[in-house]
């Protein structure tokens, strides 16, 4: 039994350290745009436009209500269309909790007189002792707790996010995902939620605060990031370790 899980553990580590080899002495990979559900929402769109005599008029006339007319409406609002997505985070919040509490109690109990029997133990009792105060009880207990959370955050980003999918209630489904490579250090931004049509504005912008479920990801990969992080083996010791 043990040597299967050394075993397996051995080729955990294998595979981890390949993945480590492959960006030695090179920036990390972008990751291919064509594998993603972006691609596949502008490849696969939804239902073919109308076609009819009503379109051939609407072609002919000047004031078209199209979206590509003068006063069209060019708001994403189908499956493949992009719109930019703003996230400007300044956010600041400060807890302080403190707790106090005290509490003391004594008790005296004394038997002098219990049927002489105090005074017949003394005369047995070495120099000194005595049961005069036979019981005595006393208790001091105290606690005291401070604690604080102060956290402040500031994120301004602008990303361009793909209608992956129209619910049926309307609802658009969206996902972005941009990648920036700075020597050899790849940031990362992932934003992905539901929107309504009518909170995007006309200038086809969305604010973070307006995308229901958002998650958003900004961080990256590269040797700086992987010199920070510690090491699969102090990460295991930490989990495994009580103390």
């Amino acid at each position: 039994m043990i040597r299967d899980v050394t075993a397996v553990l051995g080729i955990c580590l294998c595979f981890s350290a390949c993945a480590r080899f492959e960006d030695i002495g090179r920036a990390p990979s972008f990751t291919d745009a064509n594998d993603g559900n972006e691609h596949a929402a502008m490849i696969y769109g939804g239902l073919p436009p109308v076609t009819g005599p009503s379109r051939h008029v609407d072609r002919a006339s000047l004031w078209s209500a199209g979206r590509g007319s003068l006063l069209g409406d060019r708001r994403a609002m189908q499956k493949g269309d992009i719109l930019t997505v703003v996230i400007e985070i300044d956010e600041e919040a400060q807890i302080s909790n403190q707790t106090a509490r005290s509490r003391t109690g004594a008790e005296g109990l004394q038997i002098p007189q219990l049927f002489g029997i105090p005074q017949r133990i003394n005369d047995e009792l070495p120099t000194g002792a005595t049961l005069d105060n036979a019981v005595d009880i006393s208790s001091n207990a105290s606690s005291a707790g401070d604690g604080s959370v102060r956290r402040q955050e500031e994120l301004t980003l602008r990303v361009a996010a793909t209608i992956t999918q129209v619910l049926p209630n309307g609802v658009l489904e969206i996902q972005g995902v941009q990648e920036v490579r700075v020597n050899f250090e790849l940031r990362e931004l992932l934003v992905s939620g539901f929107v309504r049509p009518e909170d995007i504005s006309r200038k086809n912008e969305i604010t973070y605060d307006k995308i229901a479920s958002a998650r958003i990801s900004y961080g990256g990969r590269g040797q700086i990031t992987d010199v920070q992080q510690p090491r699969y083996g102090q990460q295991i010791l930490d989990v495994i370790l009580p103390f």
